[in-house]
């Protein structure tokens, strides 16, 4: 499948952080979810892929372009949304309208006005007035609306609320259904990408620790609670972290059907984005 994204030995070094050595391709027509704890590094490799920050790399490549040669090429595809509105908020959708037909050259007006009635926007309504909910959902026709390739989402669905972020979940889904179409997503809030994420890309202290399958992580692994002489009892290969509670462990393990297999009543259950998470950022746990 055809890489939109194609990241080979990125760096960025400040003073008290480093990211390092950040490889990853991401396939076209994907969904890719990436997390991390503040800090971790999530918002540098943003900026480093969109060019608006300096860093060095062996490889940086969009939509097989070079960002040092075709950086204005590949911008005119791209759509970046963050967690508020970046447009002065006197403005209104109309008049965004009229000034983006300007900026970009495949700008569809037709296509805007449809998406603000798909959205319930009001065309004259200054932004200021509107809701958070409200104001994502106009990044988005105005992403869409100029026929965006790549959607990076830097905590979009951020202080929403359940409803508003369910919408909005379903409109990424939606536009994903083109598989020229591909979205990088970043959030705190995992249980968005556990509904959403054909891939999870993890950054731990400004280190890639794994892109996996979303599916792959589902399937494969499973948390147990169990005492020691279960634990004891397991495959050692199998155990990818252990966390010591008052008077029992959770172990995070993979070969979670081969496991079942062999202890055919024992409850593993599927972990979350964020369970797994958890253990790399408390234990530093790697996956194999």
């Amino acid at each position: 499948m055809e890489n939109v994204i194609e990241i080979k030995n990125l760096n960025k070094i400040y003073d008290d952080f480093r990211l390092e050595n950040i490889t990853l391709n991401i396939s076209r027509g994907s969904v890719v979810g990436l997390i991390g704890e503040n800090g971790a590094g999530k918002s540098t490799l943003i900026r480093s892929l969109l060019g608006v920050i300096k860093s060095s790399s062996d490889e940086l490549k969009i939509f097989g372009l070079d960002l040092k040669t075709d950086e204005i090429n590949i911008k005119k595809d791209i759509a970046v949304i963050f967690d508020q509105t970046h447009y002065d908020e006197e403005f209104s959708p109309k008049f965004i309208g009229k000034m983006l037909s300007k900026v970009y050259s495949n700008w569809d007006q037709k296509m805007f006005l449809e998406y603000l009635t798909q959205f319930q926007l009001p065309l004259k309504k200054k932004i200021k007035k509107f809701s958070r909910g409200m104001k994502m959902k106009l990044e988005f026709a105005i992403a869409f609306s100029h026929g965006a390739k790549l959607l990076v989402l830097d905590e979009a669905t951020s202080g929403l609320d359940p409803i508003a972020r369910d919408e909005i979940l379903s409109i990424i889904r939606k536009y994903t259904e083109d598989e020229n179409h591909s979205v990088l997503i970043s959030s705190h809030i995992t249980s968005d990408l556990d509904k959403i994420s054909d891939y999870i890309v993890y950054i731990h202290n400004g280190k890639l620790m794994f892109m996996k399958p979303y599916e792959e992580l589902r399937e494969d692994y499973g948390i147990i609670h169990a005492g020691k002489e279960l634990l004891d009892s397991l495959d050692h290969d199998d155990v990818v972290g252990i966390k010591k509670e008052s008077y029992s462990y959770t172990i995070l393990v993979k070969n979670r059907t081969s496991i079942q297999n062999v202890f055919e009543d024992l409850e593993i259950i599927r972990p979350t984005i964020e369970e797994m998470m958890l253990f790399y950022s408390e234990k530093g746990v790697e996956l194999c």
